[in-house]
């Protein structure tokens, strides 16, 4: 039996100072080859490491500068087919939805018996409206024939009373009066002649010579003279007095009540008149009406027959967005035997000859939009393929972005395609297009995914020999691929195209005071780039992808460690 231990015998010590020099030993080899390795690794070049594509090798060129945009076809023109019937209307006839039609042919027909026998009807009515109209003008014909009769034998009664007038002024009065003159004269002349001879006889008889019976007639005669001499005289004074004006205010009268007879005549043939015209009015008022009712159902017939006012694709109501149709949702598509509303849109006919495509773009970038700059469009159906075309009009006002981003401010271009019909594009379909805002020409260019930044400067990373170091650039106007720079690299030069690496980081440029504190963890194309930086005209101050240049004048970059080369 082997004699125990002690852990504190020298004998152990020795042995635990043994093992522990071994492992001390072993962690220092594998240390120094560690540190020989990363020292031997760090002597080769960076880009040696990565692939060749994300190099870019700088040149002097053209580019363009285009916003991208998406949005859906339309068309520039389109008409609408809509129901016109004011009755029941039925379809028995339509095209099928899809078809190119071309203008004249028969898009739509609606059963038309209806109207046919509301035609017929339509014609009795008219041919009895004018049949009362006929009536209504002969009837006040005759009336003005009668009125003008009447007022004749009115001016003849007039004219007969002033007659009578003027023939008494002239002729009774006078010879009235010679009339009575004359009995006086003659009773005078008599009653002188039998006083004479009563005075003879008175005479005769004294002597003698007469009988007193013979004077006594004698006597009684110049009496009875006398008396008519007197007569005739108090006849002219009478006449002077009241006959005369008595006879003038009879014909006076006469001929007042001529012409008050000939307003009697006149005022009650106008009232008829008024009455019979109001009836000529009313009749031919119905009969007008009768016309037009004719004439609309004639038009309605017309409308019943509905053909393609110009060519275009049919495409039917029911397909079309809510908003767009403003109809009851969920209708089934039109066909043979649907009943129609009044002006119910049933089809559109799109020209799909001169297609328009609705782009949106960004608020920031409206402004920088004309009409006529180029652009291409692709359609969801054909994205292989370009298709050329121009700007024609941005919308005056932008639209929300809803919901989803109430801050977003869209405007609508209107972009009008040089397609060929054949393509075989429809309104609705998606698209994206590339509105080319200029060119730049001859001028030192990088890809945008190559530029960062750190606060107002602006960097790209090129090779050096200890991994990749940043250089300071001045950027001027950019598109969506490509950014030029002004100042800070020439062509020949190599820049990275995607961030390296911490371990890659050669050398850093000093951060400005001014840096966000993010600034350099976002690159260049992250930051909006041509779709979503504003240029300096929509900003109000100078962005990379706006011909105004940054400053020249950033902090002075740190120094390079030695050894390194710039």
């Amino acid at each position: 039996m082997l004699p125990r231990t002690s852990i504190h015998s020298p004998a152990v010590f020795h042995r635990q100072g043994k093992v522990l020099s071994t492992v001390i030993a072993v962690v220092a080899v594998v240390g120094i080859g560690t540190a020989v390795i990363l020292s031997l690794g760090g002597a080769e070049p960076a880009e040696s490491s990565i692939d060749a594509s994300q190099i870019h090798t700088v040149s002097r060129g053209d580019f363009q500068i285009v916003i991208p945009a998406s949005g859906e076809l339309t068309t520039e023109r389109q008409v609408e087919i809509r129901n016109l019937l004011e009755t029941r209307a039925v379809i028995t006839e339509i095209v099928s939805e899809g078809t190119f039609v071309q203008e004249g042919e028969v898009v739509l027909r609606i059963a038309d018996d209806e109207l046919n026998d509301q035609i017929k009807d339509g014609e009795d009515k008219v041919q009895t409206a004018e049949s009362s109209v006929i009536a209504a003008e002969q009837s006040l014909a005759i009336r003005k024939s009668t009125m003008a009769s009447d007022l004749e034998k009115a001016d003849l009664e007039i004219e007969i009373a002033q007659l009578a007038m003027q023939a008494w002024e002239e002729g009774g009065v006078v010879t009235a009066r010679q009339k009575l003159d004359l009995e006086i004269q003659t009773a005078t002349i008599n009653r002188d002649r039998l006083v004479k001879r009563a005075e003879d006889g008175r005479k005769l008889v004294a002597k003698g010579f007469l009988a007193l019976d013979e004077y006594e007639r004698d006597r009684i005669a110049m009496i009875e003279s006398e008396a008519r001499v007197k007569e005739a005289e108090l006849a002219k004074k009478v006449y002077e007095d009241y006959t005369i004006k008595m006879e003038l205010a009879t014909n006076k009268s006469a001929v007042e009540q001529s012409l008050a007879e000939k307003g009697r005549v006149r005022q009650r043939h106008e009232a008829e008149i008024v009455k019979i015209e109001a009836d000529v009015e009313s009749v031919r008022f119905k009969r007008d009406s009768a016309r037009e009712r004719l004439q609309d159902l004639k038009d309605q017939l017309q409308a019943c027959k509905i053909t393609a006012p110009s060519a275009g694709l049919v495409v039917y109501a029911s397909s079309l967005s809510s908003g767009e149709r403003r109809g009851r949702d969920n209708e089934p598509p039109p066909q043979v035997g649907t009943e129609l509303r009044q002006n119910e849109l049933v089809m559109i006919l799109p020209d799909t000859s001169r297609m328009i495509a609705s782009l949106k773009v960004g608020e920031a970038l409206s402004g920088r939009i004309r009409a006529g700059q180029p652009a291409v469009i692709y359609s969801d159906s054909l994205p292989g393929t370009a298709i050329p075309a121009s700007v024609i009009g941005v919308s005056v006002l932008a639209e929300s972005g809803g919901w989803r981003d109430p801050n977003r401010r869209d405007y609508t271009v209107r972009v009008l395609l040089d397609a060929d019909p054949s393509l075989g594009l429809k309104p609705s379909m998606g698209c994206r297009g590339e509105i080319v805002l200029g060119k730049v020409e001859n001028a030192v260019s990088v890809p945008i995914q190559s530029v960062f930044r750190k606060g107002p400067i602006a960097f790209v990373y090129v090779p050096d020999e200890g991994g990749f170091a940043q250089r300071q650039v001045t950027i001027g106007r950019s598109s969506e691929m490509e950014v030029e720079v002004i100042k800070g690299l020439e062509p020949g030069d190599n820049v990275l195209l995607r961030r390296p690496t911490p371990g890659e980081i050669s050398f850093e440029i000093e951060s400005p005071a001014t840096e966000a504190s993010d600034g350099e963890k976002q690159p260049w194309f992250d930051r909006g780039g041509p779709t979503g930086a504003p240029s300096g005209k929509a900003s109000g101050k100078p962005t990379e992808g706006s011909t105004e240049k940054t400053a020249d004048a950033p902090a002075k970059p740190a120094q390079r460690p030695s050894g390194r080369p710039g």
